[in-house]
């Protein structure tokens, strides 16, 4: 506005005398501000197009972007998960909670943790857990306290050997265990404890760094 208004003061100083009186011409003016305004006008429009298809072609960018298939969302986290231990991989699902607080209740951690290892671990779920202390009338609490029975009961969830034994390495037959006990494999696919008691494989195969994981559905009981 300053400026237009020193524009001003310079056409009415250049312009021409009529008599004694300078003669302005307001019209012309008038017009050089409207086409100033009109420009400053425009300028705004294209800036705020500018502006606008930018954003446009951002949007479309992330659009464009390939989504992940649930295949390969599984295969990017089986890779996270093949990078932890057992001990790090039953920490990672809540449904082992259980199974953590008793494995360091056990101070096993360390031991499950060894990355020259090779454990293959059949790992109950809480549920398993809940059942299982409902059927020896047990609270957490006492069983967590009975640190060489708790022990026990653990080291007789590890298959002991030199590598892990996935799903396709399992035959019918009897395997030692790392608390040196008996399990048994069933024609069937079935686990069954010393005990006489039958359990599930739920889920197999979870690569672990040193090892593998299977879930069962129920806690294994040695003698």
């Amino acid at each position: 506005m300053i400026r237009i208004l020193n524009q001003t003061r310079k056409l009415r100083e250049d312009a021409p005398y009529i008599g004694h009186t300078k003669y302005i011409n307001f019209k012309t003016i008038i017009r050089d501000m409207n086409m100033k305004l009109t420009k400053i006008a425009t300028i705004s429009t294209l800036a705020v197009s500018l502006l606008g298809l930018s954003a446009c072609n951002n949007m479309m960018a992330a659009d464009s972007m390939p989504m992940k298939t649930p295949a390969q969302k599984q295969v990017m986290q089986n890779q996270t998960m093949s990078d932890m231990n057992v001990v790090q991989i039953a920490q990672s699902n809540p449904d082992f909670s259980i199974l953590v607080e008793a494995v360091l209740a056990a101070d096993l951690a360390g031991a499950l943790s060894d990355t020259g290892a090779s454990y293959t671990v059949l790992a109950p779920t809480n549920a398993a857990f809940a059942a299982a202390l409902q059927e020896t009338g047990m609270t957490k609490a006492q069983l967590f306290a009975n640190k060489p029975l708790l022990t026990k009961i653990l080291t007789y969830h590890v298959i002991k050997g030199n590598t892990p034994v996935y799903q396709k390495h399992v035959k019918p037959g009897n395997y030692t265990m790392l608390s040196n006990d008996t399990l048994v494999i069933t024609p069937q696919g079935k686990l069954m404890d010393e005990m006489g008691r039958t359990t599930s494989i739920i889920k197999t195969d979870i690569a672990a760094s040193n090892g593998v994981v299977h879930v069962i559905d129920r806690v294994l009981m040695p003698q």
